[in-house]
């Protein structure tokens, strides 16, 4: 049996507006909001929301096998504001593994407790090069790195002026790009992988197909500090696809135009009954794919398993270059990264 079709127009128009949405950690809810009104529009699946705030979708089927569950997160690396200093700029504190050097220059919006949103940009403190002559020597770390806000402000007090407070979420621009196939974005990780489950969705939906068991979809919304998945999926599931992008660089397997299959990261190995199942389905359908190991890495379903989830967990995803820098992938691995997931909620077998 073929795999249904996929709807790519609707999977870009869907990925470029989710990464235009504003969502560090902690911050997520208008994300999730979105992906949560993107969701309402298919039928058989039931929404809820954790009390974490993450989005759970179920979709029930009749069938005597127990459920299974897949897993994406829609929060992204970011910061907060940490300290106003004097001359009325903003220290930061980073938010996951956010890279100081790859965001410097980057625009941003601060957005302050009441909801206003107040543009600024990040740059070194000593930025000028008519005044510091080794300005590019200067480390980009936590002291040096300031955003220069586009207020009238040169005060601590006229910056509190304005609404900012300590804590106010900072999110960077993802600079979105469609060209050529590719999709360069900060923040593919991993909402391009909400975008898989998304068009997956969607495909069974429009094919009027079904999951061969009850599927839940968790869209987790602190995997960026380590605890997304930790808790949302039921303890009667029996599997956990974990879909979050593979790594693309040196000494790497992975690539812009496959699907991987994670083998090992940070946290250890994956389940192998769970990965062999996955070859097969991969086999099946004739999706082309990489296999790699991932050391500083880590995921949502292993989140699962330390919080003592007793499910078989596997991870899959379509690799991302530069990973938390400025992102890349190509409808290739994202084509096939979603084709994957259409062979696993239709496939009947059991571990």
């Amino acid at each position: 049996m073929s795999l249904p079709h996929i709807d790519e127009k609707h999977f870009t128009d869907f990925l470029v507006s989710l990464l235009n949405i504003p969502s560090p950690t902690g911050f997520s809810g208008a994300a999730i909001e979105f992906v949560e009104k993107e969701l309402s529009k298919y039928k058989p699946l039931e929404l809820t929301r954790t009390r974490k705030g993450a989005l759970l979708a179920k979709w029930e089927v009749k069938s005597a096998l127990p459920p299974i569950a897949l897993t994406a997160h829609v929060d992204t690396l970011g910061a907060v504001v940490k300290e106003i200093k004097p001359s009325g700029r903003l220290k930061l504190s980073r938010v996951g593994g956010l890279q100081w050097n790859s965001v410097e220059t980057e625009g941003v919006w601060v957005i302050t407790a009441n909801g206003a949103k107040i543009r600024g940009s990040l740059l070194i403190d000593n930025a000028s090069g008519h005044i510091f002559a080794s300005g590019s020597d200067t480390p980009r770390n936590d002291e040096h790195m300031e955003v220069r806000l586009d207020a009238q402000t040169v005060s601590e007090k006229e910056t509190r002026e304005l609404g900012i407070n300590i804590g106010d979420c900072v999110a960077f621009d993802p600079r979105v790009e469609v060209t050529n196939g590719f999709i360069r974005s900060r923040f593919l990780d991993d909402k391009a992988c909400v975008a898989n489950l998304v068009a997956a969705i969607k495909s069974l939906v429009d094919s009027g197909q079904s999951p061969a068991r009850s599927a839940y979809f968790l869209i987790s919304n602190y995997e960026e500090v380590g605890h997304g998945a930790s808790a949302g999926i039921p303890s009667e599931v029996a599997e956990l696809l974990t879909v979050d992008m593979a790594v693309v660089g040196r000494g790497q397997e992975s690539d812009e135009f496959h699907a991987t299959l994670c083998i090992k990261d940070s946290g250890g190995v994956y389940h192998e009954g769970l990965n062999q199942k996955l070859r097969k389905i991969a086999e099946k359908h004739h999706i082309s794919y990489k296999t790699d190991v991932y050391p500083f890495y880590g995921s949502d379903g292993e989140a699962f398993w330390r919080a003592g989830g007793d499910v078989a967990v596997a991870l899959i995803g379509p690799g991302i270059d530069a990973s938390h820098n400025y992102e890349r992938a190509h409808m290739d691995g994202l084509n096939a990264t979603t084709r994957w997931i259409l062979g696993y909620l239709l496939d009947d077998q059991v571990l």
